[in-house]
């Protein structure tokens, strides 16, 4: 590893890692309402997404890398820094670090099982922004009624993840942007009004 790709991670490591931890709760939480998170800049990687990785990711917790982050900053600071075994494989991955180009197809994450859902792989999807998409309907656990969500998100995401959330297996996600996270747990039902009498139900 070259010193050179190193870049500094938070400025006070408890401090800054439990302030992000809440956050990173209080997303999940509530699915929907966006959270703040930050941390210094890293090339490639928005302020949110460094600071949820520098949060969650350690020595136990396998990481996955789309290509468009597979660079040689992003590997030698992660592991540095966080000290997560970056794998190879989907299936060997605890979490995975994604853009909207990998969306369309979520094939091989570890999705848990009944007795032991939280194995299941949780994705850090990186986006440009957290809204401007289609506005989809968000209800469940956390959420008093419901909320309108416009994640900027091809509709292939939503299928995929349909087919692979069988309540308690299935995966979380983490959207973030510049400085702000939407957590999606497995538990939140998906869906958008078509008309006034229908709805399509992704999950």
């Amino acid at each position: 590893m070259s010193a050179t790709l190193l870049q500094p991670a938070f400025a006070d490591a408890v401090l800054d890692s439990v302030r992000s931890f809440r956050a990173a709760l209080k997303a999940l939480a509530g699915p929907g309402v966006a959270q703040p998170l930050d941390a210094p800049p890293l090339e490639g990687l928005a302020a949110a997404t460094y600071a949820l990785c520098l949060t969650l990711l350690d020595v136990d917790t396998p990481l996955w890398l789309a290509p468009g982050f597979d660079t040689p900053t992003i590997r030698a600071n992660l592991t540095f820094h966080c000290g997560c075994p970056i794998v190879g494989s989907r299936e060997q991955a605890r979490f995975a670090l994604l853009d909207d180009s990998e969306l369309h197809d979520l094939r091989g994450f570890e999705l848990g099982n009944d007795r032991y859902p939280d194995q299941s792989c949780t994705l850090l999807i990186q986006l440009p922004q957290l809204d401007g998409g289609r506005c989809l309907t968000w209800r469940g656990p956390g959420i008093q009624s419901e909320n309108q969500v416009a994640l900027p998100l091809a509709e292939g995401f939503w299928s995929e993840r349909a087919t692979r959330n069988d309540f308690p297996r299935g995966l979380d996600a983490f959207f973030l942007a510049g400085n702000s996270v939407i957590g999606l747990p497995r538990s939140t039902r998906v869906s958008v009004a078509e008309t006034h009498t229908t709805t399509e139900e992704f999950a």
